[in-house]
């Protein structure tokens, strides 16, 4: 089911110490990860029909017109608490108009996604490359896996490809390993993120009653960490967990830009 709401903001402060803001187009996400605590964050209808209910904020381009002329500069994350291509970008095209809007405003924007969909906005991701940045969300190679964890998600394999086509678009990209669930094989995702050179950011699962898996306990992350980051370093990979500081080294190569 899709409905439009109304919307008094566009930009929220981010908790996420690398983001400014953040913007989220959509309310919910087709995709229907069933480790994805966003439905916890999310308006009641939406969270509990996760994956069934999408909510289009229908004012949200001329929320963000008035805005973009009267907040400080910063960086963007397109989206946190949905995938801002997930199928219905395709119809109404928020992501699209308000990437736009902030990069021509001089705002950074980094995007996160599982969707090939983002390639449509390639020629307003190369018109502003030195102020954006995708990266892609790969939790597991495995198709039949990844249909368990990511119902509704294109498979990892398009995933691997958009990111291929970015990086030779000469767009700054990354890709996430995330989450990380203990006894899931993350191998395969690490030797493709070296076969194209990005970097890669991990982190563990996060954790909310309701969701079908075990909690994560320090002892047990701290293992798979340290699995991580040693196939890291055989494989030539730059890998860094999302509470590091490689975020911020990145806004500071950006700072005369805000």
């Amino acid at each position: 089911m899709i409905r439009e709401i109304q919307v008094k903001s566009a930009l929220s402060r981010s908790g996420l110490r690398e983001l400014d803001y953040s913007l989220n187009p959509y309310l919910g996400c087709r995709f229907s990860c069933t480790y994805c605590y966003a439905r916890y964050f999310s308006p009641r209808e939406v969270g509990e029909r996760w994956g069934e209910v999408i909510l289009v904020k229908r004012n949200l381009l001329d929320v963000l017109k008035r805005e973009v002329k009267v907040k400080k500069k910063g960086v963007v994350g397109v989206s946190t608490i949905t995938d801002p291509y997930q199928p219905v970008e395709n119809e109404f095209r928020l992501t699209r108009e308000s990437v736009k809007l902030l990069l021509e405003n001089r705002f950074r924007v980094s995007i996160q996604t599982k969707s090939p969909l983002v390639l449509r906005d390639l020629d307003l991701l190369i018109k502003y490359k030195d102020r954006v940045d995708v990266g892609m969300t790969i939790t597991t190679m495995n198709p039949e896996k990844a249909r368990e964890l990511e119902p509704l998600a294109p498979l990892p394999q398009a995933r691997v490809e958009t990111l291929k086509r970015l990086k030779e678009s000469g767009i700054e990209v990354w890709m996430f390993l995330g989450p990380v669930i203990p006894g899931n094989d993350f191998s395969r995702v690490l030797e493709e993120a070296s076969k194209i050179g990005v970097r890669v950011v991990y982190d563990v699962l996060n954790y909310y009653p309701g969701l079908p898996f075990k909690p994560v306990s320090k002892s047990a992350w701290k293992e798979v960490e340290e699995q991580i980051r040693k196939m890291c370093k055989e494989l030539g990979v730059q890998c860094h967990s999302e509470e590091e500081d490689w975020i911020q080294e990145t806004k500071r190569r950006y700072n005369p830009l805000f």
